[in-house]
């Protein structure tokens, strides 16, 4: 039977046809989705219309008005009738009538009915006061009656709505703010509400709400069809619990999964997790810009007042990296920035935005998304130390991937991310799909960074520990094998990539053995000390598992647990301490470090050499320019007090990144009394070009000799930039390495890198009297992690009781 025949039975057969043809409609198996509900409503339309008119003859000035998402047209199965009976104030007990010829027959036939009776001013005074009347109203759509009575009524709602737009939209963001705190993220529930969670009907219909208002628009790609799947789904699920439903209850997830034909339930809450995520997304997005807009409104007439009435404010655009900068609120890219000429931009730009904790602009991330190079296999240096960077951040890390994830750029970057995309985890102990989870392990390690020597491979392996669970069999098995492409993909050295594997391989082994195992058998702290092989191994999946436990759910880790954990640690610990290790070899002098040593000496002075570390092109493109690394700085100085800090200060002054470096004192060529300091620096400017090398020679002799006051010129600066409210870095730790090296006493400090760092490290131990013999800095992400061999001024190591006291001077200056 076709549409038009059902509407023609409906109208004729009063409500039992009505409701025939409403049956008949939804079984057809051939119609469904939009096309179905469409139908619906157009076939209660026209039920509707003749209930009406049964009873209006003669009436003027009286219409039936369909609203909310019956206003729509978006009908499912079992979906409330919203309606407004308008009039224009003619006799009550008339309207009254009319009224209840068509509430009854709705009600007898058991529809679920949500009704009002009003004037065009009863309706916007109802509406002016309630939020959600308001909101129903805006999709009012007519259905029978005075046509002009319901046209003016929707010209004036609208005109209330665009008018109060400035007082109403707070007031909806913070309805919508309320109703995601009570019923949590669509994205992640297993049983989740469609309708009332972030992310779902409700969201997507405050959105077409605020595009209403003129004041803000949503990003529309992919939003309808989100919004559509979401509807689907509900539709499927009224029709096989045949309740008016919206939660999505696990037991029904394989009926419903079914209907809509999809593999299994997992396929479903994978596509209701996707949709979800895109109108959060743009819900993110939408409300950004709305504060945005309501916020210059509200400066523009105080800041033309100032100018003098015409003139334009210059819109203020701070430097946070090369090619990003931060304007009104976000991070968007420079006006020089090509993103189709830099394949690290994306990364970059990306780990700016969560270090200043500042959300990536849409714009932005669309540019990059259409226009970046892909990366070279492996990645350059500065792409792999971005991504540390980024997943470093705490928590603004997780604004800043899902950006990048709305628009396909993770994907992109990382393939294998596709497979645990959106992927559910049927398991009471996980809160967030399988993604998310990974994401929050990273948030997780970065707040136990300083435990570790090596906190980017903490990072990597959090984000890839589960990497495995898009495939079939042990995902710590599959994972593992994930893991060595991946870091061998991004340019980790063999070594590197065999650590990460075996990160991931047995990311469970600890909890696992600690909490089923007999921990005073031998054989069992033997097997896992087989398992990990190295202390520095050992020392990173202790960090992973407590990081993976706190990201999977509160009922994952406990104090018992953690203890458990810290008993099996310690007992493997003591397995593989085969002996102390010995400070690293160092290697010989090349012949140009001799050579500036030698001329240091004789000059008196410092020397400088820079080399540019490139990339060589790709085999896609053999004859492009090769990549940037970064610089080589080699700098020789006569040994003198004072060069550590002298030397990292002019480099903070000149806005130089350090990435790596040593210190080392070199002895000069038989014949020739002295020795020289010789500093081997990897640097990167943050933004802009590379200073001039004499001007880097200048500044340092001036700060030698005590004419340049570098901490002066460092707070200066730090003091013209307004304070950013970035992630909140975990507290640094300084400890003394026991039995490290039998020549000097070794100091580690872990440390959240920022400008001027190495300056102050380096005055502090100057003024605890001791002398740097060597150090070995190296800044992994945003994490510094070094290492200084230090002694007293006689070249002994230092009392275990003056070691501890430096240490601790030197964790408390940096916290102050």
């Amino acid at each position: 039977m076709t549409s038009t025949e059902m509407r023609t039975e409906a109208e004729d057969s009063g409500p039992s046809g009505y409701a025939a043809a409403r049956l008949r409609l939804l079984q057809e198996g051939a119609q469904s989705g939009p096309p179905r509900r469409a139908a619906l409503a157009e076939l209660t339309d026209e039920w509707l219309t003749g209930l009406f008119g049964a009873g209006a003859e003669g009436l003027r000035g009286v219409s039936l008005v369909a609203v909310g998402g019956y206003g729509r047209g978006e009908l499912s199965p079992r979906s409330d009738l919203d309606l407004l009976l308008l009039h224009d104030g003619a006799d009550s007990g008339t309207v009254a009538a009319l009224a209840d010829r068509i509430w009854y027959p709705i009600w007898d036939l058991g529809l679920a009915l949500d009704h009002s009776v009003r004037t065009p001013g009863e309706a916007r005074k109802t509406a002016g006061g309630d939020l959600k009347v308001q909101l129903g109203l805006l999709d009012a759509r007519h259905i029978a009656g005075d046509l002009g009575l319901t046209a003016g009524l929707r010209t004036a709602i609208l005109a209330d709505w665009r008018n109060q737009a400035p007082k109403r939209l707070p007031e909806l963001q913070e309805l919508c703010a309320e109703r995601a705190e009570r019923q949590g993220e669509l994205q992640y529930l297993l049983e989740p509400d469609l309708k009332e969670a972030r992310g779902g009907l409700r969201d997507a219909t405050a959105l077409r709400a605020v595009a209403a208002s003129w004041l803000a628009d949503a990003p529309r790609e992919g939003l309808a069809d989100a919004r559509r799947r979401l509807l689907d789904v509900r539709d499927a699920l009224h029709l096989t619990t045949g309740r008016a439903t919206d939660r999505l209850a696990l037991q029904e997830q394989d009926q419903v999964a079914a209907e809509l034909g999809l593999l299994d339930a997992d396929t479903l809450l994978r596509q209701v997790y996707e949709a979800a995520r895109v109108v959060s997304y743009a819900s993110d997005v939408t409300w950004r810009e709305v504060g945005r807009v309501l916020k210059s409104r509200a400066v523009r007439p105080r800041l033309r007042a100032m100018l003098g009435g015409g003139a334009k404010p210059a819109v203020e655009r701070s430097p946070l990296a090369e090619g990003v900068v931060e304007m009104d609120g976000e991070v968007v890219l420079a006006r020089a920035a090509r993103p189709e000429r830099d394949p690290v931009l994306p990364l970059r730009a990306a780990a700016a935005a969560a270090q200043a904790g500042l959300p990536l602009s849409l714009h932005a991330v669309r540019r990059m998304a259409s226009v970046a190079r892909p990366l070279p296999t492996p990645w350059p240096a500065e792409a792999r130390e971005q991504l540390v960077t980024l997943l470093g951040s705490g928590r603004p890390t997780i604004e800043v991937w899902e950006a990048l994830e709305a628009e396909g750029l993770i994907t992109r970057l990382l393939p294998d991310w596709e497979r645990v995309r959106c992927r559910p985890q049927r398991n009471a102990v996980h809160i967030w799909t399988v993604d998310r989870h990974l994401i929050e392990t990273a948030v997780r390690a970065s707040e136990l960074a300083r435990r570790v020597g090596r906190p980017d491979l903490l990072l990597v392996s959090a984000l890839l520990h589960d990497i495995g669970k898009g495939w079939p069999g042990d995902h710590s098995v599959a994972g593992e094998i994930i893991a060595r492409d991946v870091a061998a993909r991004i340019g980790f050295d063999r070594a590197d990539v065999a650590v990460l594997a075996t990160l991931v391989r047995h990311h469970l082994l600890l909890i696992d053995t600690a909490t089923r195992r007999d921990l005073e058998d031998p054989a069992t702290v033997r097997s896992v000390a087989e398992a990990v092989g190295s202390q520095s191994t050992l020392e990173l999946l202790h960090a992973l598992t407590e990081a993976d436990a706190l990201a999977t759910g509160p009922a994952a880790w406990s104090s018992w647990r953690g203890s458990l954990v810290a008993d099996l640690v310690k007992r493997v610990a003591a397995v593989l301490a085969g002996g102390a290790p010995e400070e690293p070899e160092v290697a010989a002098p090349t012949a140009e470090q001799e050579r500036l040593a030698i001329e240091a000496f004789r000059t008196g002075g410092p020397v400088l050499a820079l080399r540019a570390q490139t990339e060589p092109p790709t085999e896609e493109e053999p004859t492009g320019d090769p990549e940037p690394l970064g610089v080589e700085l080699l700098i020789a100085v006569p040994d003198q007090p004072g060069v550590l800090p002298a030397v990292a200060g002019v480099l903070a002054m000149h806005r130089l990144t350090v990435r790596t470096a040593e210190l080392r004192a070199l002895d000069l060529p038989d014949g020739v009394e002295g020795s020289v300091l010789l500093l081997n620096w990897r640097v990167a400017a943050e933004y802009g070009s590379l200073p001039q090398a004499a001007r880097l020679r200048a500044d340092l002799v001036r700060s030698l000799d005590g004419s340049l006051d570098i901490a002066a010129r460092l707070a200066e600066r730090d003091a013209a930039y307004p304070r950013r409210r970035g992630t909140i870095a975990p507290p640094p730790r300084v400890t003394v390495a026991s039995a490290a090296s039998r020549h000097a006493t070794v100091i580690e400090v872990r440390a959240h890198d920022a400008p001027g760092l190495l300056h102050r490290i380096g005055r502090a131990l100057e003024d605890a009297s001791v002398w740097v013999r060597s150090m070995h800095v190296s800044t992994l992400g945003a994490n510094a992690v070094d290492a200084f061999y230090v002694t007293g001024p006689k070249g002994a190591p230092l009392p275990a009781e003056e070691a501890v006291s430096v240490a601790r001077g030197l964790e408390e200056m940096l916290r102050g």
